[in-house]
């Protein structure tokens, strides 16, 4: 990389409402040009180009200092990002050459050997890196997923042994290799293999990774037994000892970080805690629906019967997701307090359902939209109506949602694609079924139908 003096004045740059980068100061356009981007498209630094994002997205100054790569070294800078209502505004300092982060060499070669193409992430598992031939070669846009977690462009599956290599090496911060997944924007199979890397005083700072496609097997003869993959209780109960306990530590310190709980902190480290915090609960979300993934596909898996009302249940979902709408300035129109609907079903279940769909509802609608839930009978069903505003889903992706792994556009901010697949084994479990009224650009309905309690 170029020696740059730390007391250069601020380089400043403009990147517009799409990301992408329309002016720079020779310096900042230098950088972005050895990070293999060009002025006029989306900005390739990923640091950069995430704090700009999160600056338009809040609509308020962010600083924040970054470590980006620089040829085969890597640059300490202080981004400054400014919304003006046409794009963000770039003011960058600091710019001090440092060592690269570091992979022991023969992790690297491991790493690298026989790879179709290479990626890389941060401590929270945001994709920081994907080489220029993962979009040439999968065709799709390498520049949509940098700076998103991990999970928006692999579907991680469980290996022979019903276990998932990557969850367990992150947990313990150790290499691994053979881990299934699915490339989300093609449906192609991987197996992808990582080893740690870590900063200079030894903590982790993410992984090193390659994707070795996996070419599809034979179809099996047509007398043969169909197989069926499915997660195993000693899975779950490997899921629960790597990871819960070190994922709610990781999440619970870093909300005391942010709340600033011990005393006064710079508000940038702040936010970095926050961000922390907030992939941490992405990933105890996919832990979450992963074990009730292993719950519902067990053979003798049933759902209580008990009496509920159902108008209640989903006043509460609501309840539970009113902070969540309230910072997306979404209203939820929920049943009256009066308001009441007797069904059967398992409490807790109708709960974890209800809270799915009004949470979809919520972060698909837009800002200043409305989530409306309707409670009413049909016959001898009970039926609870939620119908957003958003841009609707078309009849060609309706039944698809509803199976594991699935969303309608994985490069969306969204779950894990297995909420409404579990939602229905969930409803049909309790006798009932989940069933979708929807069009592109008119918005959704999600219909949870229970059967009907006689008072």
């Amino acid at each position: 990389m170029n020696a740059i003096d730390p007391g250069f004045p601020p380089v400043h740059g403009r990147v517009d409402a799409a990301g992408r980068l329309v002016s720079a100061d020779e310096r900042l356009a230098e950088l972005n040009s050895r990070a293999g981007g060009v002025t006029g498209q989306p900005i390739a630094v990923p640091q950069i180009a995430t704090i700009a994002r999160l600056a338009q997205r809040l609509g308020i100054l962010v600083s924040r200092g970054v470590v980006a790569a620089d040829g085969e070294a890597d640059v300490e800078l202080w981004v400054r990002a400014e919304p003006d209502g046409e794009g963000v505004r770039l003011s960058i300092t600091g710019w001090r050459p440092r060592a690269a982060w570091d992979v022991p060499r023969e992790d690297a070669a491991f790493v690298r050997a026989a790879a179709d193409w290479l990626w890389e992430s941060d401590a929270a598992l945001r994709l920081t890196f994907l080489s220029a031939d993962a979009g040439a070669k999968n065709g799709f846009d390498p520049g949509r997923y940098l700076g998103q977690p991990l999970t928006r462009l692999f579907g991680l599956g469980e290996d022979g042994e019903g276990g998932f290599p990557m969850l367990g090496a992150l947990a313990l911060h150790q290499r691994f290799d053979n881990q299934p997944a699915i490339l989300r924007p093609t449906g192609g199979a991987l197996r992808l293999a990582a080893t740690p890397r870590t900063d200079p005083g030894g903590v982790f700072a993410g992984f090193v990774g390659a994707a070795h496609a996996v070419q599809p097997e034979a179809p099996a003869a047509p007398d043969a037994a169909p197989s069926s993959v499915s997660l195993t209780p000693q899975f779950s109960a490997q899921l629960d000892r790597a990871l819960r306990g070190p994922l709610g530590r990781i999440i619970a310190n870093a909300d005391s970080i942010s709340a600033q709980s011990e005393g006064p902190l710079r508000q940038d480290y702040a936010d970095y805690a926050a961000d922390i915090a907030s992939a941490g609960r992405h990933l105890m979300g996919l832990v979450d629906d992963l074990v009730d993934l292993q719950a519902i596909e067990r053979d003798d898996f049933t759902a209580a019967v008990e009496p509920l009302d159902l108008a209640d249940v989903a006043r509460r979902a609501a309840g539970l997701l009113q902070v969540r709408a309230t910072e997306k300035a979404v209203r939820i129109d929920r049943p009256s307090l009066g308001e009441s609907l007797p069904a059967t079903g398992e409490f807790r279940r109708v709960l974890q359902i209800l809270v799915n769909l009004i949470g979809n509802a919520v972060r698909y609608s837009p800002a200043d939209g409305m989530v409306w839930v309707r409670a009413e009978r049909d016959g001898e069903r009970a039926a609870l109506i939620v119908a957003d505003q958003g841009k609707g889903i078309a009849e060609a992706d309706q039944a698809r949602i509803f199976e594991k792994f699935e969303r309608v556009d994985p490069t969306e901010p969204g779950g894990s694609g297995l909420g409404l697949y579990i939602a229905r084994r969930l409803a049909r479990a309790m006798h009932g079924d989940i069933a979708l009224d929807s069009a592109s650009g008119q918005g959704a309905r999600f219909i949870l139908t229970l059967p009907y309690r006689e008072d």
